[in-house]
């Protein structure tokens, strides 16, 4: 499961009885050689479909970790691409790992639940982060993105179709996200990592309360299952109004 250069089991436990924000920040050096990591494949894949979109201007990388879907903002946005999220060790190791072409790249540290920017984007994107994200957040979250965005701006990140409940992946999930609620009933501070808990019918609904048109696009890169939908989709989340740069996402 883990490269030789990844997180021994004694450093998962430390991490996993530690917050959210400290538990990352012990992880962050050798975050990049864990599971957790978004695949290249998916990167790749929304950055051909948001290649398709634009370009864009300036890019926000919500909660983005080591940094790995700062590659996919420079390969769209032409002005400047920032990088934000709340644990000091992520960014310190993004800041030193991630030197994409492009446009000029900024790293800020602040929760995604406040964050401290006027409406000045084109692009949000995220990549596996909304496991830490109660659903009773999600409304709030949303908001935040909202106010960042400038008027007819982007939110947009992939969405893997859950596993059927017949399937291996089902149960180990169920079964992570049991032990995760048994840890924090019992310990505290709380480690919010539910994988279970970001469903497509909860998002779609809240993105629209939250005054977005709602798209989904199949990223055809990784096909589909035997009842015909797709293993992957690009949740595209855009704001009304007109647009600062040509370019738009079609379902």
């Amino acid at each position: 499961m883990f490269s030789p250069e990844g997180p021994s089991l004694r450093e998962l436990a430390v991490q996993a009885l530690s917050s959210v924000e400290r538990g990352y920040d012990l992880l962050a050096p050798k975050f990049d050689h864990t599971p957790f990591r978004t695949p290249e494949a998916v990167l790749d894949a929304v950055g051909s479909a948001l290649r398709r979109a634009g370009p864009f201007d300036a890019g926000l990388d919500l909660c983005c970790g080591t940094g790995a879907g700062i590659g996919v903002l420079a390969g769209v946005c032409r002005e400047r691409v920032t990088g934000v999220d709340f644990s000091a060790g992520m960014l310190d190791v993004a800041r030193q790992r991630v030197r994409p072409d492009g446009p000029p790249v900024s790293w800020v540290r602040a929760d995604a639940r406040a964050l401290p920017f006027a409406p000045v984007f084109d692009l949000v994107v995220s990549f596996g982060a909304f496991g830490h994200f109660l659903p009773r957040e999600l409304p709030g979250l949303f908001a935040q993105v909202r106010s960042v965005l400038r008027p007819g701006g982007s939110f947009a990140f992939p969405l893997v179709a859950p596993p059927r409940p017949a399937s291996p992946g089902y149960w180990m999930l169920l079964g992570f996200d049991m032990v995760m609620r048994v840890r924090n009933a019992l310990w505290r501070p709380a480690f919010v990592m539910y994988y279970r808990a970001f469903r497509l019918g909860d998002v779609r609904r809240e993105l629209a309360l939250a005054g977005f048109e709602v798209e989904f696009q199949a990223l055809p890169e990784f096909g589909r299952r035997r009842d015909g939908s797709p293993r992957v989709r690009l949740v595209v989340a855009r704001l009304p109004g007109q647009p600062a740069r040509p370019g738009s996402v079609n379902s």
